[in-house]
């Protein structure tokens, strides 16, 4: 036996997914622009340190060439003199020191300086072989006790040589970039706790129209069809919204309008259905005449059921997408045609008050059959040689169609119940017969043009049924 259906609970929702990736791009975000700060100030770091190396190579040089001590203005006799002067008379900073080297010895340090490479046996053992030499060096060395950038700028003299060695201290220079990368990576942590929830608060804010058309969607069954989605804004989600409303207005027009075809054929078929029964029970086979009587009695009430259930389906039809196929159409052509054809449809002194000259959106076959069901109306409660007059007239962007009679007119308190299926005024119920759909068939090709129907009338003076609709097609919204 299969376990019973229950609702679906998703693992993750689609406000966590989104939360989620919005706090992994912040965090990978952060994370390579700090890895990319940190690369540029390294190797400008570097390049300073190369810099610094270089200017304090170029003024020993230049000192060398000129071969006097700038304060004595006496020459120099050997490397010794050379060096020492230049120890004495430059500035380093806290992670620099310098030394001298004569024949291949430390002769001279700088006594003031924080770093102090004499010290460091391993550096002294890998710049002494340079010290010597006859190549000026830059490069970067690395010992137990340190990083170091050194310059090796040996110095010649005919009798004597001697080497300035100038040492930067790189884990020193770097030491002020790992502090600022730990402000960084607590300022980074920090950040991604507010962007977590600042987006779980902006995410959920964002899915509320979604949450609450999820809400709606499961609110409606069959008994209720009337919830509706919230609508705030105007991004996507709600057009969305919009959309969906839409969608739920045509589900509740399709199932309100097949309750009414339910209730409608099973109120309005069952009374000629009993006729018809009763009759041919009570009928008499050995009697002709009431063989006869009995026949026709069955096939005007079949005919009255055929009549009754087309305008039915044709009322239920109503509410499909298919029901209109609109088109631009001549309105001239259309009054026209449709006065031609009302005049047949009852002895009537005939007027044609107006002719509108434009093309209209609109379907000319729905929009003639209910002209032509106002026509009909008014030839059923009006007598014979009263006027009758039809019209169509262009008024601020609408199309007015209207038919006009003299005939009993509509009581006030009436107005509303001829609008309605099967509804009929207390005179029309005496004066003619039908089933009372003639109205509402109208009314529906009208809507679904996006259009009204008014009703103007004096009670024993006659009516005036205006058709009112768009001249051109509906924008949706």
């Amino acid at each position: 036996m299969t376990a019973p259906a229950t609702a679906f609970a998703p693992t993750a929702t689609i406000r966590a997914r989104i939360m989620w990736t919005m706090v992994l791009l912040a965090v990978a975000s952060l994370i390579t622009s700090g890895v990319v700060v940190a690369v540029l100030q390294d190797r400008n770091i570097h390049a300073n340190v190369y810099a610094q190396l270089s200017r304090s190579k170029d003024e020993l040089q230049v000192l060398a060439s000129r071969g006097v001590d700038p304060a004595t203005g006496a020459a120099f006799t050997g490397p010794s003199q050379l060096l020492q002067t230049y120890l004495q008379r430059t500035v380093i900073g806290p992670a620099e020191g310098e030394l001298a080297f004569v024949d291949g010895r430390v002769a001279w340090v700088t006594e003031d300086a924080a770093l102090r490479p004499e010290n460091d046996e391993q550096l002294l053992a890998m710049v002494t072989p340079l010290a010597t030499g006859n190549q000026i060096v830059i490069e970067r060395m690395r010992t137990d006790q340190a990083h170091y950038y050194v310059l090796v700028a040996p110095v010649i003299f005919p009798n004597e040589s001697g080497a300035l060695v100038h040492v930067h201290d790189l884990d020193a220079a770097e030491a002020e970039l790992r502090r600022t990368m730990t402000s960084y990576a607590v300022v980074a942590l920090i950040t991604i706790v507010v962007v977590v929830l600042l987006a779980w608060f902006a995410v959920g804010r964002l899915l509320k129209p979604i949450e609450q058309l999820r809400e709606a969607a499961e609110s409606i069954d069959e008994r209720d069809l009337t919830s509706r989605v919230p609508v705030h804004g105007r991004d996507d989600l709600t057009a969305l919204s919009v959309t969906i409303n839409h969608m739920l207005d045509r589900v509740q027009r399709s199932v309100e309008s097949q309750r009414r075809l339910l209730d409608d054929v099973g109120h309005e078929l069952r009374t000629p259905i009993t006729v018809v029964r009763g009759h041919m029970e009570l009928i008499d086979p050995a009697d002709p005449a009431d063989v006869v009587q009995t026949r026709d009695l069955v096939i005007d009430e079949v005919d009255r059921m055929s009549v009754l259930v087309n305008d039915l389906l044709m009322l239920a039809k109503a509410g499909e997408s298919d029901f209109v196929t609109p088109q631009w159409f001549d309105l001239a052509t259309l009054t026209d045609q449709t006065f031609e054809k009302a005049r047949t449809l009852g002895n009537r002194r005939w007027r044609l008050e107006r002719v509108a000259s434009a093309e209209a959106w609109f379907d000319p076959g729905r929009i003639t059959q209910a002209w032509l069901q106002l026509a009909a109306n008014a030839v059923k409660y009006s007598d014979e040689g009263t006027a009758i007059t039809l019209g169509s007239a262009l008024h601020r962007g609408e199309v007015f169609l209207w038919v006009k009679d003299e005939g009993i007119g509509i009581a006030p308190d009436q107005l509303e119940t001829v609008r309605e299926r099967f509804g009929r005024t207390r005179e029309g119920a005496s004066h003619a017969q039908g089933a009372g759909l003639g109205l509402s068939i109208v009314e529906s090709i009208v809507r679904s043009h996006g259009g009204r129907l008014d009703i103007e009338s004096r009670e024993g003076e006659g009516s005036t049924f205006i058709i009112v609709f768009p001249l051109g097609p509906k924008e949706d919204v």
